[in-house]
């Protein structure tokens, strides 16, 4: 899809995308030097040789900048459980695809699942996107063999009414339990590598990483 719209792009288009893309590979360094919140599109001009003015024709501010950027983190992820869901990854394994796709880039990482960056708020169609991801995980979650079983009658209760942030996902509460146990559990160990909190501490974070998954999947 990205090649056809190139391939009838103009010439103009095409210069517009490439600064922009130039722009955000810039956006990614300040961001893995100094943290999102460190932003800064005069810096960004100054080091493409631009003015201030001229930069903000190709992105309106630092909001629109973080959104381009946060909308390019989820794709990427989502793409990244997609393609493992179709070549026929179980949870297990697209729980280690999640792991891969965060060391792979920590700051891309924590711009979506991380700090929130003080005044932004990300857009709807952020929120579609990050969808996608819950929803490849969700099918697994629904998919998995039964493990511990349901969780306690007050949370399958409280679940089976409390269900919109699932987005309309058909997953029964056992589901919709295993989900949120290995997200908040496998992004807390995730969380912690990724700062650097378990440097010095002597032990291999991948080992209590796929602990934590094998205990969730028990």
């Amino acid at each position: 899809m990205a090649e056809a719209e190139a391939d009838t792009a103009t010439p103009r288009e095409r210069y517009r995308a490439q600064v922009r893309e130039e722009v955000k590979r810039h956006a990614r360094e300040q961001i893995a030097a100094a943290g999102a919140s460190a932003l800064s599109l005069n810096a960004i001009a100054k080091r493409m040789g631009l003015s201030g003015p001229a930069l903000y024709r190709y992105f309106a501010g630092r909001d629109e900048l973080i959104t381009a950027l946060v909308r390019d983190a989820y794709r990427s992820l989502a793409d990244t459980l997609r393609v493992g869901a179709e070549g026929g990854a179980d949870l297990r394994a697209l729980a280690h695809a999640l792991r891969l796709w965060a060391l792979a880039d920590p700051q891309r990482y924590f711009l979506i699942y991380g700090t929130p960056v003080p005044g932004y708020h990300a857009p709807e169609d952020t929120t579609a996107i990050s969808g996608e991801i819950m929803t490849v995980l969700l099918d697994a979650c629904a998919a998995a063999p039964a493990g511990r079983g349901s969780p306690p009658a007050v949370l399958a209760d409280h679940l089976a009414d409390h269900r919109d942030w699932a987005s309309g996902h058909p997953a029964p509460p056992e589901a919709l339990h295993r989900f949120l146990s290995l997200w908040t559990r496998l992004h807390g160990v995730l969380s912690l590598e990724l700062a650097g909190h378990f440097a010095g501490m002597g032990f291999d974070p991948a080992l209590l990483y796929a602990a934590e998954l094998d205990d969730l999947l028990a």
